[in-house]
């Protein structure tokens, strides 16, 4: 066991995480910013998990993929919002991604683009030419706690580390 900010992990090392993570996942880590812990299957929903691990809700992070049209194209993009909060689609996100329609992804969509589950798709290992739109909010937390593409584990970071990400954005867009 490991205390992490306010909380106390039992993070797994870097080979159990490579064996439990998604290759895509994994290989996308920046790993001297980012530990692992894994959990149990009825604990891998945001407020399950908070609830178990005694994590306030104000450090955990959904990502959630939506798809939009812009300039006649079809996108897709993985929003990263804190757990109390919800997305703004229609208004604050439609417009950080100018975006002239918008909706959520559809499921097996996501699943097959990215290899990850449900219940556990995190922004490392996505498509390369998503957008990731980090809600301000996630960024003034110290960490957070995330999906890491299986049910199975949650992903520690400073949500700095999201910044490093290609084609970020880092937009108010949770109400």
């Amino acid at each position: 066991m490991k205390v992490s900010g306010n909380y106390v992990f039992d993070f797994i090392d870097q080979e159990q995480l490579r064996e439990v993570l998604a290759e895509g996942v994994f290989s996308s880590l920046p790993l001297r910013d980012v530990r692992g812990f894994l959990v149990t299957d009825d604990a891998s929903d945001t407020a399950a998990s908070a609830e178990k691990y005694g994590i306030d809700l104000e450090d955990c992070a959904n990502t959630i993929v939506v798809r939009f049209r812009r300039d006649a194209q079809v996108h897709h993009a993985a929003v990263v919002v804190l757990g109390a909060r919800r997305i703004d689609v229609n208004g604050a996100l439609k417009a950080a991604l100018r975006a002239q329609r918008i909706s959520f992804a559809d499921r097996e969509f996501v699943l097959s683009a990215t290899g990850m589950e449900y219940g556990g798709i995190t922004v490392f290992g996505l498509p390369a030419d998503w957008t990731v739109v980090v809600d301000t909010l996630v960024m003034e937390r110290s960490e957070i706690v995330m999906g890491a593409g299986i049910r199975g584990a949650k992903l520690v970071l400073a949500p700095g580390v999201l910044s490093g990400l290609p084609n970020v954005l880092v937009a108010p867009v949770s109400m």
